[in-house]
């Protein structure tokens, strides 16, 4: 039997489920490849750490060229994240002409355009299928299935943690403060959660599939991205009230053939849409495509063993490159990360789009204060098309919920920065977009 043998970067929870995957799925990989895949190597930082599964004598190494520079290794998997580090190894490593394999998508979102070059230029494969919503295999699904088609929009739920925290806020009454806790606690969300619940892991996501849908790479300091930490238990009754739930979207869509519109921001749901329905940690994520219509990939979004079977796949889908003679070529065709050049645009501005909004302003509980907030959006060309007043049970502010008619980003925007300027105003004011009409 053939053998094709890799090197892995990293022993933490995935690395340990692509090793758990090699070996209890062994017989299945071997008849699916015609070759047996052999772990020949595994970079780890400290040899007497604890691991998640038990590993052969000699297998583990604290010396990165020992996996790097071993010519009997021909795919090196990167699981150890970060940029720095790994973005070091990933170019030795296609450097001295192996394939690689990656989950690491802030890698590949800040330092991909020159990874992929340099993949093409050795000739050698750059597979990322881990790297967004886990296990969920939309970036198989785009690249191969939709290759024939034209990608016009997606949207989804790609960070389980802020969408594990929105839920259990709305299911179960939990503040802010307790769904993330309980979240830590489940191993949803790291101790510091900020880049799950702040949007900036779902715009490294959504960078990457706006990559695979659209061929163009978008700086991400142009992908909008508004977090989920202003959102308390309070919003989301109200919109329960109202027929709504939220949820913190990744949306990308073709604005014309060289513009891109990327956002990551929480959305009021209608409770009957599809993405409402996606509970806990789980990721989902509707593609629209101009002959297909649209198409829905659902499923856990992290994980040892989800993530680890995205990983696993691309190390079969580069085995068998290897296995037909194929190391030698340039461009993979269906890959769009052997796409050459890379078109690089910026992200349209979300000034000109259009939203109906769920706002809620914290006022002094004094006469007059709801008038004046009337007064400000009515300036500002925004329509009230409802509106009530709630006083919290022994607070000295009123908190004024209004949903308005459908209105510009930059007119709303300019209406709240104008309220919150008001001596009256005591707290932050929470805006929350409704999904777009067209939806």
């Amino acid at each position: 039997m053939r053998s094709i043998k890799i090197g892995v970067l990293g022993l933490g929870n995935v690395g340990a489920g692509v090793l758990r995957i090699l070996r209890e799925h062994a017989q299945t990989l071997e008849q699916r490849v015609s070759a047996r895949i052999e772990v020949k190597r595994v970079l780890v930082r400290d040899l007497s750490s604890r691991r998640e599964i038990e590993t052969p004598e000699g297998l583990l190494t604290t010396d990165a060229s020992a996996v790097l520079q071993d010519p009997e290794i021909a795919v090196i998997v990167e699981l150890i994240g970060g940029t720095t580090a790994a973005k070091e190894m990933v170019e030795q490593a296609l450097s001295a002409g192996k394939h690689v394999v990656t989950a690491n998508k802030a890698l590949l979102a800040e330092h991909g355009e020159e990874l992929f070059q340099r993949a093409q230029e050795v000739g050698c494969e750059l597979l990322f299928e881990g790297a967004v919503a886990g296990g969920i295999p939309v970036l198989r699904a785009i690249r191969h299935g939709l290759a024939s088609d034209r990608v016009q929009r997606i949207c989804g739920i790609v960070n389980g943690t802020s969408n594990y925290v929105l839920d259990k806020m709305t299911r179960e009454g939990l503040g802010y403060a307790e769904a993330v806790s309980k979240a830590q606690a489940a191993g949803y969300a790291e101790a510091d959660p900020s880049l799950d619940v702040g949007g900036v892991d779902a715009a490294h996501k959504l960078a990457l599939l706006a990559l695979l849908s659209f061929g163009k790479r978008v700086a991400l300091d142009s992908i909008f991205v508004e977090g989920i930490e202003s959102v308390r238990d309070y919003d989301l009754a109200v919109a329960k009230d109202l027929g709504y739930v939220v949820r913190s979207l990744a949306i990308a869509s073709r604005e014309a053939e060289d513009a891109l519109r990327l956002r990551v921001h929480p959305v009021l749901l209608p409770r009957d849409h599809v993405l409402a329905g996606v509970h806990g940690a789980y990721n989902a994520v509707l593609v629209e495509s101009e002959a297909l219509g649209r198409s829905m990939y659902y499923g856990q979004g992290a994980g040892m063993m989800p993530t680890g079977v995205a990983v696993t796949s691309d190390i079969m889908d580069v085995a068998r490159t290897i296995l037909a003679h194929r190391a030698g070529e340039t461009i993979k065709e269906d890959d769009a990360s052997q796409v050459s050049p890379l078109a690089s645009v910026v992200g349209s501005p979300m000034d000109s789009l259009e939203h109906a909004n769920y706002v809620c302003v914290h006022v002094a509980h004094v006469s007059g204060v709801l008038g004046r907030v009337a007064t400000i959006l009515g300036a500002h060309g925004v329509s009230i098309a409802k509106m009530r007043q709630d006083h919290p049970e022994g607070a000295s502010h009123a908190r004024l919920v209004i949903v308005t008619e459908v209105v510009s980003e930059a007119a709303m925007a300019a209406a709240i920065a104008e309220i919150e300027r008001g001596d009256d105003c005591v707290e932050p004011t929470v805006r929350i977009r409704f999904m777009e009409s067209e939806d």
